[in-house]
């Protein structure tokens, strides 16, 4: 019942893109007017607040994709008079967008650096860029392996996977880990995002932090690792693990969920292996700490724990928007929209989506600040 209700809230939202073409979406009502009931997905839009007219551009992190897509319907099933148009280029690509200006806010799944926030004063006149966590999940390290529907990996197998240094599926280190399973004598196939990516980066991030002896590479978008094969976005290394054999990746847990890939359980020390889902992920985002000051709200992540039952592999997504200077023009709809998104109602779309809701305190914070935007 479940899995229906997952596949009949994408339908929803892939029609109403297939209607909107491109992802521009009706959205915002007039100003200062509460919609009605009505959208579709998980979420209430009773009390969606619309503010704004015209066009809203955004892009970036293509792991919210299928957030965003639910957001953006059930908010155009409330208000009427803005195109909202969010594009999933990459975080990295999201990020560059915005710092030329191009868009009113952009979706990361790594926080601002110094030189980003630098560069964002030209934009953002008198103020800069801040990041409000908005979306919460697990990375799923999604895996084609012919007669193997559960497999357990640690951090430094998958380093190992990852770097080339472990090359068939039937390797000792594997077998070591999954004693009952029938791996067979197949090459590995892995799979990395060919784009700069959020995603990535957290990904290495832990692979450095969990097993610092096996990838000596530094975290970044870009990928650094030895060999693999490339492909772009979420959608496009989750496409090729499910249509290679052999291939095994990471992306955002909601592709796993769609695309019906199986994923790897994370031996991480604790008493059982523990795996990829969002009340798993829930855990180990508890254990976060804001690293951001003032309004910016970036997190610290943990990596690295061992609690029973949390799954360290874990990304929260950012959306980047100007504390001031927003452009008069699309300031009042760039906050509702926000607004909603980061709302009780908003938050708890995103659950059977295969997300983490933030937690209470956490949307506490982002709520207030998408208020404070000038």
């Amino acid at each position: 019942m479940k899995l229906q209700r997952k596949n009949r809230v994408r339908a929803l939202a892939v029609g109403a893109l297939a209607v909107s073409g491109a992802l521009a979406l009706t959205a915002c009502g007039s100003d200062d007017t509460t919609a009605g009931s009505g959208g579709s997905g998980s979420a209430k839009t009773s009390n969606i607040k619309c503010e704004g007219k015209g066009k809203l551009l955004a892009s970036g992190s293509s792991a919210q994709k299928n957030a965003m897509d639910v957001w953006v319907q059930n908010y155009s099933g409330a208000c009427k008079d803005t195109e909202i148009n969010y594009q999933p280029t990459g975080s990295g690509a999201g990020v560059t967008t915005f710092l030329q200006g191009q868009t009113a806010f952009a979706g990361s799944d790594s926080a601002l650096k110094p030189d980003e926030v630098t560069k964002s004063k030209q934009v953002c006149k008198g103020g800069q860029a801040v990041d409000l966590p908005m979306v919460g999940g697990p990375i799923a390290v999604g895996y084609n392996v012919p007669g193997v529907d559960n497999l357990v990996l640690d951090a430094p197998t998958l380093a190992k996977i990852f770097d080339s240094k472990i090359t068939k599926w039937n390797d000792a280190a594997i077998k070591k880990l999954n004693p009952d399973a029938k791996l067979p004598d197949l090459k590995i196939q892995a799979f990395h995002r060919s784009d700069d990516s959020g995603t990535t980066d957290n990904f290495t991030k832990y692979l450095k932090g969990a097993a610092p002896g096996d990838w000596k590479h530094e975290p970044a978008k870009k990928w650094e690792g030895t060999g693999g094969q490339a492909a772009s976005g979420s959608a496009g290394v989750s496409s090729q693990v499910k249509q290679t054999s052999g291939a095994i990746s990471y992306f955002e847990l909601s592709y796993a969920t769609s695309g019906k890939i199986p994923t790897v359980k994370l031996n991480t020390g604790a008493k059982a292996p523990v795996e990829a889902t969002v009340d798993n992920a829930s855990k180990a985002i508890s254990e976060a700490k804001q690293v951001g000051k003032g309004n910016d709200l970036a997190l610290q992540l943990n990596y690295t724990t061992k609690a029973e039952g949390a799954y360290p592999i874990t990304l929260v997504t950012y959306e980047i928007a100007c504390d001031k200077g927003n452009k008069a023009e699309t300031l009042p709809a760039t906050k509702s929209f926000l607004t909603y998104i980061s709302s009780k109602d908003g938050q708890a779309a995103l659950k059977d989506l295969g997300y983490a809701p933030l937690p209470t305190e956490i949307a506490d914070k982002v709520r207030s600040t998408v208020a404070t935007l000038s």
